[in-house]
């Protein structure tokens, strides 16, 4: 056995705390969350990744594997480092982590769920209008180019436009931050029309199995409005799906208006990526795994991002005060985690492409942007924002 990694057996003895070597004091800093919520963790993935000790030697504990994976996502550290810091060798990190991501996915599931009802979709509506002024707002939607390496054999299917290999990854926010739905591992290359097509939520949309809320009038007006998801311009616009209207629009003009307003519902998504690869830092540099490794990687991180954000423990830790954007009479200040230094490399935006639209879902944006001029439909500052 390498000297070096003779010490871990000092952490053998315990699944506590304490194994770590880390103060309380220091543990959000260490792993993002609360202890408590750690040791929650544990008893979730505990019987999923424990080992027996051989005859040999003593079992890797599960705290030490749970921290070993929690401390690559936070830091997005080399194995190299990692071995030194835990004591255990690059070739048993390389069985550890993706073993323990596997088992925070099939324990986190309940965090990252679609609505299954009307009325469940209309609770996520209700808080979009009460939180972000946008009626019959069902979630926000974007998608994300994450680096990977050069997948072997594969070609120019990872290379996107921005030259670069990636994997991308699509996510449905609530008016919370939270994903209520995240899809990874198209290829870098497909147009971004493709991407959302070829996700599941899109067929079962297609297929009648996500059913949004009856389409109903909005406040003060007549014309029937569906329920949508609002979007950037890397998406198509259609009955469920409004985007900005594109060009430079006239200020105070009612297409100026729903562009403004429209964005403020959209940023929800925007942040929940901003805050993800802020603090899983695995996620702003490339992903040194081939891509079925680096999709159970990110996916991981989402469904940490909603356990901590729903968390009593972990909320303030994950997301403290000033983290995220905010907006006070129309003025918008921005989220610190927009101060970190990002990479040209990581979480780039899908690229922008013109299409056509049906007259129908035209009509919508328009019903949407002429409600939204409307005493009704008004927010107390947006004289002012004209």
């Amino acid at each position: 056995m390498t000297t070096v990694f003779k010490s871990r057996e000092i952490y053998s003895g315990s699944d506590s705390l304490e194994a770590l070597g880390v103060e309380n004091l220091h543990f959000k800093t260490f792993c993002r969350m609360s202890s408590s919520d750690f040791e929650a963790l544990i008893n979730l993935v505990g019987p999923k990744i424990a080992k027996a000790d051989s005859t040999f030697r003593k079992a890797i504990p599960v705290v030490k594997r749970l921290a070993l994976t929690l401390r690559y996502l936070a830091t997005g550290d080399s194995y190299s480092s990692l071995s030194f810091v835990f004591k255990v060798s690059k070739q048993v990190i390389s069985n550890i982590l993706p073993e323990v991501c596997a088992a925070l996915l099939d324990s986190l599931k309940e965090f990252v769920k679609i609505p299954q009802t009307q009325d469940e979709w209309l609770l996520v509506a209700e808080e979009y209008e009460r939180k972000w002024n946008f009626p019959h707002c069902v979630g926000a939607m974007d998608g994300k180019l994450c680096a990977v390496q050069c997948p072997a054999n594969s070609g120019s299917d990872f290379f996107n436009y921005k030259s670069f290999f990636s994997i991308v990854i699509f996510g449905l926010v609530d008016a919370d931050y939270c994903f209520m739905y995240a899809d990874v591992g198209c290829h870098g290359r497909i147009p971004d029309s493709s991407v959302f097509r070829n996700t599941t939520f899109f067929k079962n949309m297609e297929n009648g199995i996500v059913i949004f809320p009856d389409a109903h009038a909005l406040p003060g007006r007549q014309k029937g409005v569906p329920y949508v998801i609002v979007a950037d311009d890397a998406f198509p616009l259609n009955n469920h799906i409004m985007k900005p209207y594109s060009g430079q629009q006239h200020g105070g003009s009612s297409k100026h208006i729903f562009n403004y307003r429209l964005s403020r519902a959209r940023q929800i998504v925007e942040n929940a990526f901003g805050i993800l690869s802020s603090v899983f830092r695995v996620l702003r540099k490339p992903i040194l795994l081939q891509p079925e490794k680096a999709q159970s990687v990110i996916m991981a991180c989402i469904y940490l991002h909603n356990f901590l954000r729903k968390s009593c423990d972990s909320r303030q830790i994950y997301t403290p005060g000033g983290a995220l954007d905010h907006e006070e009479n129309g003025h918008v200040t921005r989220g610190t985690w927009r101060n970190e230094i990002t990479t040209a490399t990581t979480f780039t935006p899908l690229p922008t492409i013109s299409r056509q639209s049906t007259q129908t879902a035209n009509d919508i944006r328009d019903e949407f942007a002429a409600y939204f001029m409307s005493e009704d439909g008004r927010v107390p500052w947006q004289v002012d924002y004209q």
